[in-house]
């Protein structure tokens, strides 16, 4: 049984014309990792999410993988890797398959110049150190010391 909850003004039925006070249409866009077959949410935009400003040279984010099938035990002392400025060039990869990338990462700034987001996997980050706001199109949430941050 689907459940529900509601934000602000929406309109009275899903997937219809929802106007502006100006009489103009918002955007409505469907949010979710798999489609209609699970949770999601339908966001309302008053400028299309689609609209892009500017596009840039895809990056690649894959790990180069040093030793293939090669289990061993190991010790990580995530407070010894170099911090960088941005989030993304901080990002250093410890361990690596097919299904999850566990990196560790060590920002010394915010990143505000860009929006940032993994069209390939969710994300969970954990916070050891410091605090601040991540920005969504679901609001800004605050976090600090432990938190779990959860994007899909």
């Amino acid at each position: 049984m689907p459940y529900y909850h509601t934000l602000g003004q929406i309109p009275h039925k899903r997937h219809t014309q929802f106007r502006k006070p100006d009489g103009g249409l918002y955007s409505e866009q469907l949010f979710s990792t798999e489609g209609f077959s699970n949770d999601y949410s339908l966001l309302y935009h008053v400028h299309p999410p689609t609209e892009i400003i500017k596009t840039e040279k895809p990056v690649s984010v894959a790990p180069e993988v040093a030793e293939e099938k090669m289990l061993s035990h190991r010790s990580f002392d995530g407070f010894k890797i170099k911090p960088q400025k941005d989030f993304l060039q901080s990002r250093v990869p410890v361990l690596v398959n097919s299904d999850v990338h566990i990196v560790l990462a060590s920002p010394q700034e915010s990143t505000n110049s860009y929006f940032y987001k993994n069209a390939d996997a969710d994300e969970l980050l954990f916070v050891h150190e410091g605090s601040g706001v991540l920005k969504t199109m679901y609001g800004s949430l605050p976090f600090a010391y432990g938190d779990y941050l959860v994007i899909p």
